[in-house]
């Protein structure tokens, strides 16, 4: 059951991924996913050097021998990137399924079609699921407006995203934003995806390597302790509500400058709050689908829960039908 054209393109037992997300997507998390049957993906531009990355692949080929994919995000970043060496050091590494988001991965194409990896690309909006189409990537993820991290400037949540991007394009859709359950995976699958992608439901997992104490904090928060940042910069982040979020919101509101904001946004801080457990400084990200979250299970219990409760409600759905 849940076979789809996702887990045949890349081998997996269950149509379920697992969200980069900085410095958690490390060989812990990754490799727990892949081997509860889902797919794990490195995020790889948070290792600093190529050496580094490399050296966590071969740690998670080391922890399983199913597939798991790397992530390359192509946004501008702080520091010099050459984002081929970041393809280069995944694909000489063995790995043969590359998650791609950002800005479109076409200038990138020849070199990961040549090496005959899948390409994943994340957008948030239809007409870029469509150049994502174009220009030969094999399946794009549709975030909606409910996700954690970067959801687009367009504000539209999952419900009518998803189909929405499975009306406009043939290859298969990946649905992530607001799942963490079930419910969620079962109701993508109705909207016509292949496939989920979930991040903060990961995040709230006895592997993520955050600190105990945000994990905790995690459990607390409620569907509305969310807020969107960073729109002044046309690159609207969906985070958690805090003083120190708002006080950013409030910078921009007064018309803050790029370079007044990064200071306060840098992704230096988020790190050293997941270490800390001290999320009193930084501003961290998480989706509306926290409020759906009521404990930290290992990740095998989150997605055996998950398929285990779809088939259920599928069998419910069925025995609905009107037979007369």
């Amino acid at each position: 059951m849940f076979k789809t054209r996702i887990t045949e393109m890349f081998g997996i037992k269950y149509p379920i991924i697992q969200g980069a997300m900085q410095w958690l997507s490390r060989a812990e998390l990754v490799s727990a996913v892949s081997n509860a049957g889902g797919l794990g993906i490195i995020a790889s531009l948070t290792f600093p050097t190529i050496k580094e990355l490399r050296e966590e692949i071969k740690k998670t080929k080391s922890m399983t021998d199913n597939p798991f994919a790397v992530n390359v995000t192509l946004l501008p970043t702080a520091r010099p990137v050459n984002y081929e060496d970041y393809f280069n050091a995944a694909i000489e590494e063995g790995v043969n399924i590359i998650e791609t988001a950002g800005r479109s991965p076409e200038p990138y194409m020849k070199l990961l079609k040549d090496a005959k990896v899948k390409v994943m690309h994340k957008v948030a909006r239809i007409r870029d699921a469509k150049t994502a189409e174009r220009v030969g990537v094999d399946i794009v993820t549709i975030v909606g407006f409910e996700a954690a991290g970067h959801p687009g400037m367009e504000d539209v949540a999952s419900l009518v995203l998803i189909p929405r991007a499975v009306d406009s394009v043939k290859i298969p859709v990946v649905a992530a934003g607001g799942i963490s359950d079930a419910r969620g995976f079962v109701a993508a699958l109705a909207l016509g995806a292949e496939g989920v992608l979930m991040g903060t439901r990961f995040m709230a997992s006895k592997e993520c390597d955050a600190h105990p104490k945000f994990k905790e904090w995690l459990l607390q928060l409620g569907e509305a302790d969310t807020m969107i940042i960073q729109r002044s910069i046309k690159n609207a982040e969906r985070v958690i509500r805090t003083g120190y979020s708002q006080k950013v919101l409030e910078m921009e509101e007064k018309g803050a400058t790029l370079e007044e904001l990064i200071p306060m946004i840098s992704g230096d801080r988020q790190k050293a709050a997941y270490i800390s457990g001290d999320v009193s400084g930084a501003v961290m990200t998480a989706g509306q689908a926290v409020g759906l979250i009521y404990e930290i299970p290992s990740v095998k219990e989150i997605i055996e829960g998950i398929i285990s409760e779809a088939k259920l409600i599928s069998q419910r759905l069925y025995n609905m039908r009107d037979t007369a």
